[in-house]
C-alpha cells in the first residue's frame, strides 16, 4: 500500500512538471493568430506611423514605403540593429485579421540600437533585404495600430506603431 502511494506521488508530481514544461514553451505570444480586424482600407493605413524608440514609417497610397529606424521582428530584434530604406507595402486579409506587409528593397543606412562590440565576428551582418508583417488593431478611440511581436515569443514583447502626429 505505501509503495502505491508513492508511486502515485511520484505520477502527480511528474505530471505536474510536464504540464509546467508545456505551459512554460507555449507562451502568450507564441502562437498569436492575430487581431480579427477585417475592417480595415489601404487608404487608412497610408500615411505616417511612428514609435517611442524613433522609428518612422511613411506607407504611400501607392504601395511604397519609406522606412527609418526600423528593428527587426521576431528573434532579430536581439541583434540590434536597425534599417532605414525604401520598399514596398500592401494590406493583406488573413484568417486572423488584417496584416500590412512591408519589404524593404533599398537599405540606405544602417544604425544600431546599443553599440556592438568591437570587431565581434559572431555578430550577424544586417540583411540588406528584410520583410515584416505588422498586425493590424484599433485603439480606444477606433483609430488604427500596427505593430509586431519581438524577442521570446513567451515573452509577448510588442513593437507598437501609431499615427505620426500631425498625420
Amino acid at each position: 500500500m505505501a509503495g502505491g502511494s508513492r508511486l502515485r506521488a511520484w505520477g502527480a508530481a511528474l505530471g505536474g512538471l510536464m504540464l509546467t514544461v508545456l505551459t512554460a514553451c507555449g507562451g502568450p505570444y507564441q502562437y498569436y493568430e492575430g487581431t480579427g480586424l477585417h475592417d480595415a482600407t489601404a487608404a487608412e493605413v497610408a500615411g505616417g506611423w511612428e514609435n517611442v524608440e524613433g522609428t518612422r514609417l511613411v506607407l504611400d497610397k501607392d504601395g511604397t514605403a519609406l522606412l527609418e529606424k526600423l528593428d527587426g521582428q521576431g528573434f532579430d530584434f536581439e541583434d540590434g540593429w536597425r534599417l532605414s530604406g525604401t520598399g514596398s507595402w500592401q494590406l493583406a486579409d488573413d484568417d486572423g485579421g488584417q496584416v500590412v506587409r512591408l519589404a524593404l528593397t533599398d537599405r540606405t543606412r544602417v544604425e544600431r540600437r546599443f553599440p556592438a562590440p568591437a570587431a565581434d565576428p559572431s555578430a550577424p551582418e544586417p540583411p540588406s533585404a528584410y520583410s515584416w508583417f505588422f498586425y493590424v488593431d484599433r485603439d480606444p478611440h477606433d483609430g488604427l495600430v500596427l505593430f509586431f511581436m519581438y524577442g521570446d515569443p513567451d515573452i509577448g514583447n510588442m513593437y507598437v506603431m501609431t499615427r505620426e502626429t500631425g498625420s
